[in-house]
């Protein structure tokens, strides 16, 4: 057996994809459909994460305290495809029908940018409706509502089905605002097809005054999920991200997908205090109706190059036999790093070894980021409203309220 940089030795064989020395991967039976039914990747973000804005901050994200080698902690961000554009209009001009829509959303997407949800009110009211050549029918409606303290919403929806009803979409776009700074804008879309394929997906991207700082916060989020018409498949996603300006970030996802006779999971977080202090941690396992169950999950806390790394690999067989191995880190900040681990099968190790630690101490997308990129949410027009009775959005002041990161990870069905 040879001997893994952790110190241990590999693990018997099992069903497990080893991507790095410092974590394991754990990949469910290989799926029939791979493309559309696969373990997600561990993060995703806005197509507007990429470019020379990332490039230059990473320097000043990158902290290296005489540590490992940088581990994978891949940032993936994943571009919308052509095909799905089509899936999403804009609200097009009067007298024009909008297209039916008959194109469930992909699988870990993340959360899109406004530039993709392509969201576009009329600043009129309309309702209007009728009948295509084909006979399927479709309608469309936009408005705008108001409230106490200077609410106002301005909506618009879309829809339509076949001439028979097997096919049907419907898309709804909103923006919300009032007299306290509170800004949204959202969309969300549903449907299915003639193949029995449905889909809801909804988008959302906030801003807001934090009650205990007076600063300004930006909150995303996106729910998704899908089910196949012609077998037992589905899959469900929810993604959120958090900012302030004070670079205090938090983000996260909740993954689900069955593909006939498997099942899997995934859970990941991440919560940066502005200030240095960062916790991540993944939780992924999968399981088959004939017994099988397997998982994967880890954790990283650091602050100024002191900090610590866990994790565990576990595998049930249908018979109830159970292997597992957990492992750790210890890094000083001195160039030291305690490793220690152990297994079911006896395989055990605890060194010190001389490395560098590697971490990444702020958000690859923070709050600079996500302001550049919610220009239509900060153009959001509320009531005019009385003045002086209502607070000003402060985008850079006191110091932001932090919340106390995870203890344990969270647990899985072993």
């Amino acid at each position: 057996m040879a001997t893994t940089s952790r110190g241990g030795l590999v693990a018997p064989p099992l069903d497990l994809k080893m991507v790095s020395s410092k974590r394991a991967y754990v990949a469910p039976p290989t799926p029939l459909h791979v493309a559309d039914f696969r373990w997600p990747r561990r993060r995703s973000c806005a197509v507007t994460c990429c470019g020379a804005a990332e490039k230059r901050k990473e320097s000043a994200r990158r902290v290296r305290v005489k540590a490992t080698p940088r581990l994978p902690f891949p940032s993936h961000r994943s571009q919308r495809l052509s095909k799905q554009q089509n899936f999403y209009p804009r609200c097009t001009p009067r007298n024009s029908a909008p297209q039916s829509r008959d194109t469930p959303p992909k699988r870990d997407t993340g959360i899109a940018s406004e530039k993709d949800w392509g969201i576009n009110l009329l600043d009129e009211r309309v309702s209007e409706s009728g009948v295509n050549e084909d006979g399927s029918t479709w309608y469309r409606e936009s408005r705008e509502d108001l409230g106490e303290n200077g609410y106002r919403c301005r909506w618009a929806r879309m829809g339509g089905q076949s001439h028979d009803g097997a096919s049907e979409w419907k898309e709804t776009w909103w923006e919300k605002s009032d007299w306290s700074g509170y800004k949204e804008l959202g969309a969300e879309k549903s449907g299915k097809n003639a193949e029995g394929d449905s889909w809801w997906e909804t988008w959302q991207e906030v801003l807001y005054q934090d009650e205990w700082s007076n600063l300004a916060r930006i909150r995303r989020s996106a729910e998704k999920q899908a089910k196949s018409g012609k077998e037992n498949a589905g899959w469900y996603e929810k993604w959120w991200e958090k900012y302030d300006a004070k670079g205090w970030t938090e983000k996260g996802a909740h993954k689900y997908g069955r593909l006939n006779d498997q099942s899997w999971w995934e859970k990941w977080g991440e919560h940066y205090d502005g200030r240095g202090y960062v916790v991540k941690w993944t939780d992924k396992w999968a399981e088959t109706k004939l017994g099988t169950r397997w998982g994967d999950k880890w954790e990283e806390k650091f602050f100024a190059g002191i900090g610590s790394r866990q994790g565990e690999t576990w595998h049930v067989s249908p018979a109830g036999e159970r292997w597992t191995r957990t492992w750790g880190e210890e890094h000083f900040g001195n160039g030291k790093v305690h490793k220690y681990g152990k297994s079911t099968t006896g395989e055990s190790w605890d060194i010190v070894v001389e490395e560098e630690t590697y971490y990444e101490a702020e958000a690859h997308y923070g709050w600079a980021d996500v302001v550049g990129d919610s220009t239509q949410l900060l153009l959001i027009q509320p009531q005019e409203g009385p003045p002086g009775e209502y607070p000003t959005l402060d985008f850079d002041s006191s110091l932001p309220q932090t919340e106390d990161p995870p203890d344990t990870l969270p647990a899985s069905p072993q």
